[in-house]
């Protein structure tokens, strides 16, 4: 198999999230796949938000013009190999200049030609045609009905496979229907026909759900729960009518990036058969975020957006109730004014227990995930999750609202059997948080041993890209 990957976002060159890190990794472990003969990853060239260490590398292979409805624009295809992956970056500086990946007032533009580029320049690049083109969210989900539509008159293009991956259902991009013709420099036949329409405007996603030969999410709880109106964004109707080919499959994460033993962001290594280094940067946290320094205490780290899609309005409606407990809290993140205002607060009163950094750093980041007891996401929904995987990895057992890819990964604690790598609570409201996150700090003070087993059982956990990407190669070879 040739697969090509296309996306808006990829680690290491420019991410905003999750799609970022799953089209940084993914196409790396397929690489490594017997399956698959050859892999591509194909983005748009944001030159401001990529490294000079990267763009040194980067090799010109062609030019070109794509016509954006009556536009005609230039697009300059430039080339990087690494980690036995092709990447190629379209260039036009009128869509792909400037600071920041998305938020502008063409977006919807910027990738209708991003799509239209990909269509015509296959036939040109050294890949070849791919037999799998993988895409990603709203940005790419015009590809499979553009080759279906548009592009089937090229004989090259008729035994594509096309599989669209929903990393997040809120984004759908919107356009007016007549973006068809002025984009697109298409008919208006499937927007009046309702196959391209939802709420009477173009809806890019779901032009993707419909036209993709396979359609999958990042996990398999959140694949069910798109298919409810509380889940689906206004799209359930279509996830049903599609579920024949509709998966779910978990992402993982880099186990070289994200590895205790070796990871440079912190100050002392472990391991799941030493965790000496664990308690060392436990204490070194406490110095620095000014924690009493105890090794008595449960130290909970939060590492997130603070907006109540997090599940963070929960939280401080709930803090004055948690820190009466004998127990640490460290924040670190950025998000809805209200929620960060409010953690300054309790971290003001509470000096000796509760740290609010309202900011992101990486090595910090590393810091918590490294020296907390217990990891707090308590998410109103989640499609996937990285950071409780992550926090297993470090020894750090999550407490987590059961839904989308938390559900997945996370056992809950069996007071019974002493079994589980974390906590969880079903009920999404404040008093069913505090009595869950009780129940974490309790078996911390009274049961250590249990408490040890449960860090040993996540630790042991395999979230590595390596066993999720055998189930991408199971899912192209359906269509191969």
């Amino acid at each position: 198999m040739k697969v090509l990957f296309a996306a808006s976002e990829c680690a290491p060159f420019f991410k905003t999230g999750g799609l970022g890190d799953v089209a940084g990794a993914l196409p790396k472990e397929l690489a490594k796949k017997k399956e698959v003969d050859d892999v591509a990853v194909i983005l748009p060239y944001f030159k401001d938000e990529m490294k000079e260490s990267f763009k040194s590398e980067l090799k010109d292979e062609l030019w070109d013009f794509v016509n954006v409805g009556w536009r005609r624009e230039y697009v300059g295809v430039k080339s990087l190999k690494k980690d036995g992956v092709t990447y190629y970056f379209l260039d036009n500086e009128h869509y792909f200049s400037g600071k920041g990946l998305y938020g502008y007032d063409n977006d919807g533009e910027r990738f209708a030609f991003f799509d239209l580029a990909i269509c015509q320049l296959l036939e040109r690049l050294d890949f070849g045609i791919p037999d799998i083109i993988h895409v990603n969210d709203w940005q790419t989900a015009m590809i499979p009905f553009l080759l279906k539509e548009k592009f089937n008159w090229i004989t090259a293009y008729q035994k594509i496979k096309t599989v669209l991956t929903l990393h997040n259902m809120q984004f759908q991009g919107w356009l007016d229907g007549y973006a068809l013709v002025d984009l697109f420099g298409m008919g208006m036949e499937r927007f009046n026909e309702g196959v391209v329409r939802h709420d009477n405007m173009l809806n890019m996603l779901k032009a993707g759900l419909l036209y993709a030969d396979k359609v999958n999410t990042v996990s398999p709880s959140y694949a069910q729960e798109i298919k409810t109106p509380a889940f689906g964004c206004g799209l359930d109707p279509i996830l049903n009518f599609i579920s024949d080919k509709l998966s779910g499959i978990l992402n993982g994460i880099d186990y070289d990036l994200f590895n205790p033993a070796t990871d440079k962001q912190i100050e002392h290594h472990f391991d799941v058969k030493n965790r000496s280094g664990k308690q060392a940067m436990k204490k070194a946290l406490q110095e620095k975020t000014g924690l009493s320094v105890s090794t008595d205490k449960p130290l909970i780290g939060i590492v997130s957006r603070l907006t109540d899609q997090k599940g963070f309005d929960l939280v401080l409606s709930e803090l004055e109730h948690l820190l009466q407990e004998d127990v640490q809290i460290v924040v670190l993140g950025t998000g809805f004014p209200n929620i960060e205002a409010g953690f300054n607060y309790f971290s003001s009163k509470y000096p000796d227990r509760f740290s609010a950094n309202i900011a992101f750093n990486l090595k910090f980041a590393q810091e918590i995930y490294a020296a907390s007891d217990l990891f707090l996401m308590p998410s109103a929904f989640e499609p996937c999750g990285l950071s409780q995987m992550i926090a297993m990895r470090y020894g750090s057992l999550p407490i987590v609202h059961e839904i989308g890819g938390l559900k997945d990964t996370v056992t809950p604690f069996n007071p019974i059997e002493k079994t589980g790598n974390g906590f969880g609570f079903v009920q999404f409201d404040g008093y069913t948080l505090t009595q869950t996150v009780k129940q974490a700090i309790s078996l911390y003070q009274n049961d250590r041993k249990t408490f040890d087993q449960l860090v040993l059982s996540a630790m042991t956990e395999d979230f590595s890209w390596a066993s999720k990407a055998q189930h991408y190669v199971t899912l192209y070879e359906t269509l191969t």
